[in-house]
């Protein structure tokens, strides 16, 4: 095949890869002989000029047909970014992770640092760890966070620690550590600098293998934007609710999830059947 240029989500050219669509079926847990057919398929339509979306889109509407689960999996990314516009679904988001770990979660804060007043995303509090967490939303394809993020984000944790906040707490044996959260990618830079001071960070990919995506593969706590049935404006329903995560959908008969939320039987089924499918767990409906 002659070199082929497509566009990406940063609307530059670059050379079509089908290893790249090969090994984000793998990560979506796509046997290997299907994904090799799958990739083969999506090749012979890609034309000249064709953006990474639209070959994003043709992929995931084989796999929906012939490997549901994968389907549905393969649409991780895309659901991150649907956990928007403002950011505040995203920190909800984070805020189950944490909670469904054990951790005393708390979403929000105003909390008073030794110069000023902060508004802090979240704190996570298990045991004698104490997380002061940051969330750095983005919904634009390609944007990522910044050297100035992960200085800022310090700046502000160090004011907190000079404060009196956390003279109510048994400071002894408590560890108080900063984390920084984000739906994508971290800068080298930002990385550099995190890891230098000593702030934990979590993301797409990093760390190495064992980012955000890993955890919510590993655990399955997958956002409930994944899940294709879910309609516009739904989201924001579930998150009134709290309801952030695909395994709240079966924590919660039907009947009694239709008069909590309001909504049709007919929009929950669908939603339903694909958290089966995704979780591999049984639900009568």
């Amino acid at each position: 095949m002659e070199k082929l240029y497509i566009i990406n989500n940063l609307g530059e050219r670059e050379l079509f890869s089908l290893k790249k669509i090969t090994n984000s079926l793998y990560r979506a847990g796509v046997p290997a002989s299907l994904a090799k057919e799958i990739a083969a398929i999506v090749e012979e339509e890609v034309y000249p000029g064709i953006t990474t979306k639209e070959i994003y889109r043709k992929t995931q509407d084989i796999l929906i047909k012939e490997y549901p689960l994968g389907g549905i999996r393969f649409n991780l990314k895309e659901a991150m970014r649907k956990l928007g516009p403002t950011g505040f679904s995203f920190e909800k988001f984070i805020g189950a992770i944490f909670s469904d770990k054990g951790f005393k979660v708390k979403l929000n804060q105003q909390i008073p640092g030794s110069c000023i007043t902060y508004e802090i995303d979240f704190t996570a509090q298990k045991e004698n760890l104490f997380y002061i967490g940051e969330c750095k939303y983005r919904n634009l394809p390609g944007d990522k966070v910044h050297s100035g993020d992960a200085l800022i984000n310090y700046a502000r944790f160090l004011d907190i620690k000079k404060g009196n906040f956390f003279n109510r707490f048994n400071q002894e044996n408590l560890e108080i550590k900063s984390l920084l959260v984000t739906n994508t990618k971290f800068t080298d830079r930002a990385v550099k600098y995190s890891k230098c001071v000593g702030v934990e960070i979590l993301g797409w990919n990093y760390p190495k293998q064992k980012g955000l995506e890993y955890l919510i593969e590993s655990q399955r706590l997958y956002p409930i934007t994944i899940l294709p049935s879910l309609r516009r404006g739904l989201a924001e329903v579930f998150a009134e609710k709290k309801m952030m995560l695909v395994q709240d959908l079966l924590k919660t008969d039907i009947k009694k999830l239709e008069k909590m939320i309001r909504i049709p039987q007919k929009y929950l089924i669908p939603l339903i059947k694909e958290a089966n499918i995704l979780l591999e767990s049984k639900y009568d409906l």
